[in-house]
């Protein structure tokens, strides 16, 4: 009992989060492979997010949405249970609107998932690749393969908000100049050819996703789980030194640090060296840890970090994804 309100201290920031582990609901008593479950994801049908929604729930209903904020909303208004959103990718990196909306919505991420993207090129029946002008797809696809377009001699390119849109609207406007970078399953639900496969620049393209709820988890010792939280720190020399210290000293360790603009105080005024007022952009730190909300040690590290950090949140404790990509 006392470790379980240990953790629903720290599971945010002094009285913003007590009492936010509230009684089991019913989707908390479903079975893992998602039973019931309604999922959101960003992006149309065939969207890679679908793949990680029905990976990460295999039994799920799939409820795609326009947007990311969107799909925040839908799991903050009840109408869906659980949200798959992207927060990382081998190739493009962090996905750093998902970041933000991490703090504007009082959602918690519950595990992860992470699915290797295998980008095809598409097209309407009976074209073929020597007839491509133009090739549509997210920025991101765009970029993770833009090597292999060049060489296929495509070298116009066209950025849309999702893959699988990408390929919707090339089979809705029956184009023949221009194909799509999607998923092999977007080239099947849009009847369109598959020209070319695994087109990524590196084969080796993976993207982590978030699964998000409106409460937490209870973190367990038995399984290996990461932790997330995000805090700022005042100004001034060996700040974040101090941060991340308080987890080297309980050999805990961290597998990702992202620092983001402070959006609420873009800005601290503070002098230089040569006592002039210089302002200087604001930081919030995401950072991952390889360890449980269960552990005394990450208690007392978090603590620790509590004592300096002007703002601290854990955004979620939950289990590592150790299957295969």
């Amino acid at each position: 009992l006392a470790d379980l309100q240990n953790w629903r201290f720290l599971h945010g920031v002094r009285d913003s989060v007590l009492g936010l582990l509230g009684p089991l609901t019913s989707a908390d008593l479903m079975e893992s492979s998602g039973e019931g479950l309604k999922v959101a994801y960003q992006g149309f049908p065939g969207a890679y997010s679908e793949a990680a929604a029905k990976k990460a729930y295999p039994n799920c209903q799939t409820v795609p949405c326009e947007h990311f904020d969107t799909a925040f909303q839908a799991v903050q208004n009840w109408i869906v249970d659980r949200a798959v959103l992207p927060l990382e990718n081998t190739l493009g990196g962090s996905i750093h609107r998902n970041y933000d909306l991490l703090l504007r919505h009082e959602l918690h991420i519950v595990g992860e998932v992470r699915l290797a993207v295998r980008h095809c090129l598409l097209a309407n029946r009976g074209v073929k690749i020597g007839n491509l002008r133009n090739v549509i797809s997210h920025p991101q696809a765009l970029a993770q393969c833009e090597h292999t377009l060049t060489e296929l001699g495509i070298e116009h390119r066209q950025a849309v908000d999702d893959t699988a849109g990408a390929a919707k609207l090339v089979a809705e406007q029956m184009l023949q100049d221009t194909g799509a970078v999607a998923s092999s399953l977007a080239a099947e639900l849009y009847g369109l050819d598959i020209l070319a496969e695994n087109i990524q620049d590196e084969k080796v393209n993976v993207t982590r996703f978030m699964m998000l709820a409106r409460e937490p988890i209870i973190p367990r010792v038995d399984k290996p789980f990461k932790t997330s939280i995000v805090f700022s720190l005042e100004e001034g020399p060996g700040q974040l030194f101090k941060a991340l210290a308080v987890f080297a000293l309980r050999e805990i360790n961290l597998t990702k640090i992202e620092s983001r603009p402070h959006k609420k105080r873009p800005f601290r005024v503070a002098d230089d060296a040569f006592s002039t007022r210089v302002k200087y952009f604001d930081y919030l730190f995401y950072v991952d840890l390889e360890a449980s909300m269960a552990d005394p040690k990450t208690q007392n590290a978090l603590r620790n970090l509590e004592e300096f950090a002007t703002f601290l949140r854990v955004l979620g404790s939950y289990p590592t994804d150790v299957s295969e990509a």
